[in-house]
């Protein structure tokens, strides 16, 4: 009787322990939110919450997208230079159809944005072509284009803002629906169809398969190189949706848009999780990922945090999540 009381109390004591370890990230982000409500009494408004939301979207859309790149094994760090490119193309575009007569500038930015669209994808169509048929690492090509992609901006920009848009783009970045900033919604919305795709499709289940072992996956019957492909032109698309909001907040495209945001995308999804390994994370672990740089960069903003100091504290985060990671998968492999 005594030893059955033993086993079911270390069972008890495993069970919190693992429970802890699956939603750590979930626990400092409470704390973090109780101390900021006690520390800074504008903290939990519903403007500042929202605020928060519509900060994290720009970046958070490429997440999750970078979340099924990095779970197929692979990267992506041109997605920087695809949102600068994208609000140049909107804005050159919108002024040569209309400055032209084609067409009025309202139909002019439509157009634009479905072109900046298209390009985004070919752009990853070749990313994970080249890696793909020359096994060439994702590294390097994406690194490659992200310098590639921005001398591009850059050039047909001539190196200035292009400001060609009419009046109600701006809604698209800066606007609202029932109170909630549309950057927002189209965050969530961003995030249910990734996350139904994971979760409950054959591609999604394939992704995690190439990730997790490719030769496995390609004895299974998996087309390795078109999976890849297909997650490289996802988070060029989700760069590119990241490009037309932050064109729409400034009202302007520019070769230096989006400089770094690869950082945070990629933050973000590991933080959350995801080993950069592949086969491993999760959409849902992504999105707690944001909410938690998001609130702690607002939170060290409302505590007048010095900027560089910002940095180091997120630097600090990625190490530890990442090497986090890599203790949890020798213990797996051990």
């Amino acid at each position: 009787m005594k030893s059955t009381t033993l086993e079911l109390n270390k069972s008890s004591r495993i069970d919190i322990r693992k429970g802890l370890n699956k939603y750590v990230l979930e626990l400092i982000l409470l704390v973090i939110v109780i101390a900021m409500a006690f520390a800074s009494p504008g903290f939990l408004t519903s403007e500042n919450l929202l605020n928060i939301l519509r900060n994290i979207a720009l970046q958070g859309c490429i997440a999750f997208g970078m979340t099924m790149v990095i779970i197929a094994g692979e990267i992506d760090l041109s997605i920087g230079s695809t949102v600068a490119l994208t609000g140049v193309i909107i804005g050159l575009t919108t002024g040569w159809l209309s400055s032209s007569g084609i067409m009025p500038m309202d139909q002019a930015v439509v157009v634009g944005i479905v072109l900046s669209f298209v390009v985004a994808g070919l752009i990853g169509l070749f990313n994970g072509w080249i890696m793909t048929k020359y096994k060439m690492p994702s590294f390097i090509v994406t690194l490659a284009m992200l310098n590639v992609i921005y001398g591009l901006a850059a050039v047909v920009s001539k190196g200035f803002p292009v400001t060609t848009l009419p009046s109600w783009y701006n809604e698209l970045g800066s606007g609202e629906f029932l109170s909630v900033p549309i950057p927002a919604i189209l965050l969530l919305l961003v995030f249910a169809i990734v996350y139904t795709v994971m979760n409950y499709t054959k591609f999604g289940r394939s992704v995690y398969a190439v990730g997790g072992n490719p030769e496995s996956a390609r004895l299974s019957g998996i087309h390795v190189p078109r999976v890849k492909i297909i997650c490289m032109v996802v988070v060029q698309l989700c760069s590119a949706l990241s490009g037309v909001l932050v064109s729409s907040q400034v009202m302007s495209g520019s070769f230096s848009f989006g400089k770094g945001w690869e950082m945070m995308a990629i933050s973000s999804v590991i933080i959350g999780g995801t080993s950069l390994m592949g086969g491993i994370g999760k959409v849902r672990g992504t999105f707690i990922g944001l909410i938690f740089l998001g609130v702690l960069i607002n939170a060290m903003t409302l505590l007048n945090v010095n900027e560089y100091v910002q940095y180091i504290v997120r630097g600090l985060l990625i190490l530890v999540a990442v090497l986090i990671a890599s203790i949890q998968y020798m213990k797996k492999k051990g």
